[in-house]
């Protein structure tokens, strides 16, 4: 991970003077324990979160601290776990069920999108569905295609849910506090290439970090390049190696992936009249079509090129040819070069 964006988080507004070396997998066991000091409401439940603490780790300890009625360990059925979980949260609980790989979460769909993400409208408003489904997703880890897919765009298509992808440690702990916070239901995406990949400095008493925001981690004035979660380090990467062609890319971590902070992005591409998308799923329906279409409702007489998208392969994630399907830095500098030259 590069220095530049540790650098760039490490002048984030409110930081606590008292602060701890953290991972995203320390810091998002950190969000869980403290919520569910200040607030009794706050479960946890899934496939081996309790005993072993998840198959990463991640909630190591908490059953422990909050006991089995609060950190549950339930049978392998994600519709199941989501299925309980919409009810702990029309019941008054505020859950956070965790779904132990992306690629599982297809069994429970029908209860995200068919209930899940409908009872506020449903209702008139009368009930709401406070609940945040942690999900490892993407490659990075040689997983296969079974271990590294990234369902985003199926559940950004589906009105009534925010997506939520943090790209550092920072950003994953006081997002999730504001996911739980949150009074509609949350898929809270977590990269899992970034799990250990990357230490800084994390406040260690309670803050949030606002959903549905946007951030420029890098500026530059010729090219816009959008990005979020492990990507995110590989479009960071890429501007660095370009900078040395005399090209300054702005660097945009979308952070929520729905709602769109699509101010922020429309500004830089006013400023820069030039896009580039990054992501690791799919390119077929992925985000970066919907994020271009939006800048031709938005800034189109700004573009002085065509929008590129540099994404994963519309193919089943493989498992030797893994650094092949994903977006790396050698297949995302090229596409800046090519934008910024048009």
């Amino acid at each position: 991970m590069t220095q530049a964006t540790q650098g760039n988080h490490a002048k984030d507004p409110g930081r606590s003077a008292e602060a701890a070396t953290m991972t995203m997998v320390t810091a998002i066991n950190d969000a869980l324990r403290s919520e569910m000091r200040t607030d009794d409401r706050v479960v946890v439940l899934g496939e081996d979160v309790g005993v072993e603490g998840g198959v990463f780790r991640v909630t190591a300890g908490l059953q422990k601290e909050f006991g089995s009625a609060r950190v549950v360990d339930t049978p392998l059925s994600e519709t199941g776990i989501i299925g309980a979980a919409i009810g702990m949260a029309l019941g008054g609980l505020r859950p956070v069920p965790e779904i132990q790989f992306g690629d599982f979460i297809f069994p429970a769909f029908d209860q995200l999108v068919n209930e899940a993400a409908k009872y506020r409208y449903r209702s008139g408003g009368e009930y709401t569905c406070p609940m945040v489904v942690r999900v490892p997703v993407g490659g990075g880890i040689r997983g296969g295609h079974y271990h590294s897919q990234s369902p985003e765009s199926l559940f950004i298509h589906n009105a009534g849910l925010k997506v939520v992808c943090p790209s550092n440690p920072y950003d994953a702990k006081g997002m999730l506090i504001s996911a739980i916070r949150d009074d509609d239901p949350v898929l809270f995406f977590e990269p899992k290439r970034v799990y250990r990949a990357l230490k800084m400095e994390v406040p260690s008493d309670s803050y949030t970090v606002e959903l549905g925001r946007a951030k420029v981690v890098r500026e530059g004035e010729q090219v816009t390049c959008v990005s979020y979660g492990a990507m995110l380090f590989e479009a960071l990467a890429a501007a660095e190696e370009v900078k040395a062609e005399g090209i300054e890319t702005e660097v945009i971590d979308l952070r929520t992936l729905w709602p769109l902070d699509m101010a922020t992005v429309v500004e830089s591409v006013k400023k820069t009249g030039r896009l580039v998308i990054v992501h690791e799923a799919a390119k077929a329906c992925g985000l970066g079509a919907e994020l271009v279409s939006l800048i031709c409702e938005k800034a189109f007489l700004h573009l002085e090129a065509p929008p590129q998208r540099v994404t994963g392969w519309d193919t089943p994630f493989p498992y030797t040819l893994e650094n092949e399907y994903l977006p790396l830095a050698h297949r995302i500098a090229p596409a800046l070069i090519e934008t910024a030259r048009y």
